[in-house]
């Protein structure tokens, strides 16, 4: 069971930046999909960004040009650099990983709330 630990969330006003880091504990962090996904009150999950095991990058279009994920593959670390946020990026943030079967597992959360 891999587990994954989420931090950096807060509380920012709007145009600041957040940057939220998760913690892979696998054995072979290389060959994993990453990804950031978040809910926002009443709303369903939704996609933000995902970075593959070659580094190829994938936004949503809501965040594009504003968030940069990349990873590190020393650390089993992935990041979502969030700059010129918007009320409307507050959710609970999750990350998310993929294995090269298509399994998907999820992090436990952290919540970014943007003040306007």
């Amino acid at each position: 069971q891999v587990q994954l630990v989420e931090s950096g969330g807060g509380l920012v006003q709007a145009g600041g930046s957040l940057r939220l880091s998760c913690a892979a504990s696998v054995s072979t962090f290389s060959i994993y999909t990453m990804g950031w996904y978040r809910q926002a009150p009443g709303k369903t999950r939704e996609f933000v960004a995902t970075i593959t095991v070659d580094g190829t990058t994938n936004y949503a279009d809501s965040v594009k040009g504003r968030f940069t994920i990349d990873r590190d593959n020393a650390k089993k670390a992935v990041n979502l650099q969030m700059n010129s946020l918007k009320p409307e990026d507050t959710a609970v943030y999750y990350c998310m990983i993929r294995s090269p079967s298509g399994r998907l597992q999820w992090g436990q959360g952290t919540q970014v709330t943007v003040s306007s």
